[in-house]
This record gives structure tokens, C-alpha cells and sequence, in this order.
């Protein structure tokens, strides 16, 4: 799926992920807990959602069910992100987490790790934009 969320769509997608195929009552009553929004607010963000394929609704119940995944969705956005704030570069944008203090030492280290675990074929991670 390469349609854009919007943060407030975002919220209900949450909820499935976190919980799985819910009946939109459900996601109604664990967004007005969680963040104050009223049903009706939640039923129109469902609807946007299943107009954009990123839920699927059955009855009974108005059962709402994720077709697209969470890491599907975090990829997209991330690529958006870099693309648009970072020239397309991750390595500005990792340079810029670690720039600026934003990351602790220790998270530094487990990124290292992590990095030092790739597979040396693998190739230069792209989105698309300018200098990868």
C-alpha cells in the first residue's frame, strides 16, 4: 500500500495492530479512553481507512480487520521521511540522530550491533531520493 495515513488514521490502525480484528464499537471505546475521541469521530477515521484499503469491514458487528501490515506502513513512512527531510540520505538522517544527542549511549552501541550484523552483500539501503 503506498497511500499516505494520516496521524488520526494512524490512531485506529494502532488499535487493530495492538489488539487484531476488532468490532469498531471496540475501537471506539479504546480511542475515547485513550485520547477522548467521541464515536462518531472514530467511525468517520474507519471509513476513511476502509476507502483507502487499509482496513476491511465485515458484519456482523462491523468487524474491522488490518490489510495492511505495521511494518509495511512504518517502511513507507520512514522512506517519506527520509526522502523529504534528508535529501533521500539515511545516513544524514542517522547522522543527525547521533548529531544531536537524541540518542543515549547505549542505544548507540545496539545500533552499531546491529549494523555490524548485516550481510556484507546486502545492498545500500534506497528510497528512491538522491545520494543512498
Amino acid at each position: 500500500m503506498n497511500t499516505k495515513l494520516f496521524d488520526s488514521e494512524l490512531k485506529v490502525m494502532e488499535v487493530i495492530w495492538k489488539e487484531g480484528a476488532l468490532p469498531a464499537k471496540a475501537i471506539a471505546d479504546a480511542l475515547a479512553k485513550s485520547i477522548g475521541w467521541n464515536k462518531n469521530t472514530t467511525y468517520t477515521v474507519i471509513k476513511k481507512c476502509i476507502e483507502k484499503g487499509a482496513i476491511e469491514r465485515s458484519e456482523p458487528n462491523f468487524i474491522c480487520r488490518a490489510i495492511v501490515n505495521k511494518d509495511d506502513v512504518q517502511s513507507t513512512e520512514v522512506d517519506e521521511l527520509v526522502d523529504k527531510l534528508f535529501d533521500g540520505s539515511t545516513e544524514l538522517l542517522f547522522a543527525s540522530l547521533v548529531g544531536r544527542n537524541k540518542l543515549p549511549p547505549d542505544m548507540i552501541e545496539k545500533l552499531k550491533h546491529i549494523v555490524g550484523e548485516q550481510p556484507q552483500t546486502q545492498q545500500p539501503y534506497t528510497t528512491g531520493g538522491k545520494n543512498k
